[in-house]
């Protein structure tokens, strides 16, 4: 059975942290997400800290937002702060299950940010990383796909934290019995229509052959020292021959191609998650077909990963692909959030009645082209990535390009206090040093 000690190690091996640490804990009622948010709420009370447990109603199901307050009164029994965040608006039809849980990281995440916290925990343990390597060996992944879900990543304003990928599903119901806490379990967690399901249900058989989630999750971890290396190089690729713009678009230097396929198919990878506002990476097969065409001197373009890539003033231009981009969003007087997954925006208190914010697009960008000529020249930003750059339209068409300094009149940009190129991922990992 996991215990507080066990867990420290665990914390320990995923610092620093501030003096005083304030955590955040993503809580979905099962029996991991409780047993993490009650073992992090005893570490930080070791250390004068403490923690805020973080539901996400995801109000796909009639009984979640009961389930929600269930889970916050057991929580408050135990002396734990809780807040519910609810998934607002319409569901889509096809692909739910990833909709939902790219809503369930932007609340969090999001929420976190205005709470200022700076480490969100996720109560994934080790079936689970064993169920991730399953389905990626099913997908012919590589060393990046095999290495799984690593401990430690970072968001845009958090660091995700997971110290249970060590420690079994029975061993955190062990330790939620030893402190009498009940737990909720998800009907979908047993619906075989699942993948995920479905790979957790042949784990016993597996086991029999010698393929057991502790023999899987150690080919994650040492997955996950390859992953480390590769990121490390391919940082060095990305700072010898990248050049972001704070527009959201960058320049690949052609010396770039001469670089090693795999290290050099990681860089791009990277790249195009972070242009494209993804928080996954392109598929790698597919990126190494891109990095071996490009190195064609007849190739001139391509786009994959929600981007295109083309050759453009004696070097690559990689810019989001505007036909990709999320659809336009309805400004809403001192509300924000982030728009197609790489910009931060805000609305003015008070502003943006009858305005959307979206892509310029391309018909947008020619119109803009004929009636602002010079914005080709002074503005420094290429043709090209015009139509991908994040436009304020009212009833008249564009009001206001913040990327190209365009604005219709003086007032034009009085609806948005922010506007900010920030990827859902940044384009190399990060680190951060607390005293």
């Amino acid at each position: 059975m996991i215990d507080v000690s066990s867990f420290g190690q665990r914390m320990q091996r995923l610092g620093p942290f501030e003096s005083r640490p304030h955590l955040a804990v993503a809580v979905s009622g099962g029996s991991d997400s409780l047993a993490l948010t009650l073992l992090t709420q005893e570490w930080a009370r070791a250390r004068d800290g403490w923690v805020t447990a973080l539901i996400v109603d995801h109000a796909l199901r009639p009984d979640s937002r009961s389930e929600a307050m269930q889970v916050k009164r057991w929580l408050k029994r135990q002396g734990v702060s809780t807040r519910i965040l609810t998934w607002q608006g319409e569901k889509p039809a096809n692909g739910r299950m990833a909709a939902a849980r790219n809503a369930r990281y932007a609340l969090l995440e999001d929420e976190c940010e205005k709470m200022g916290i700076l480490h969100l925990l996720l109560a994934h343990q080790m079936e689970d990383q064993a169920e991730t390597c399953l389905m990626r060996l099913a997908r012919g992944s590589g060393a990046e796909g095999m290495a799984a879900m690593s401990p430690l990543a970072y968001a845009r304003h958090v660091r995700l934290l997971r110290p249970l990928l060590g420690a079994t599903r029975q061993s955190l119901k062990d330790y939620l019995e030893s402190r009498d806490q009940d737990w909720i379990s998800d009907p979908s967690n047993d619906n075989p229509s699942f993948e995920r399901v479905r790979v957790r249900q042949s784990l016993p058989q597996l086991a029999r052959i010698g393929l057991s989630a502790q023999a899987l999750a150690a080919s994650a971890d040492k997955f996950q020292r390859l992953k480390r290396y590769l990121e490390d190089e391919a940082a060095i690729l990305l700072a010898k021959h990248v050049s972001l713009a704070v527009a959201g678009y960058a320049w690949l230097e052609p010396a770039f191609l001469d670089e090693p396929l795999e290290p050099q198919r990681w860089s791009l990878a990277r790249l195009l998650a972070c242009l494209g506002g993804e928080g996954y990476l392109p598929a790698a097969h597919q990126v190494e077909k891109l990095c071996l065409a490009m190195a064609d001197k007849s190739w001139r373009g391509a786009t994959l990963g929600g981007c295109r890539l083309l050759r453009h003033q004696g070097r690559i231009l990689v810019t989001r692909e505007a036909q990709a981009c999320q659809a336009p969003l309805r400004l809403v007087s001192g509300q924000g959030g982030l728009w197609d997954g790489r910009y931060q925006f805000r609305c003015s208190v008070g502003k943006g009645r009858g305005l959307t914010l979206g892509a310029l697009g391309s018909q947008g960008a020619q119109q803009l082209a004929r009636l602002a000529p010079e914005l080709k020249t002074n503005a420094g930003v290429p043709f090209p990535a015009w139509a991908s750059l994040p436009a304020i339209r009212d009833a008249r068409g564009v009001s206001a390009l913040p990327g190209l300094g365009y604005k219709r009149s003086n007032r034009s940009l009085e609806p948005l206090t922010e506007l900010i190129f920030l990827p859902r991922r940044a384009l190399t990992g990060s680190s951060l040093l607390l005293s």
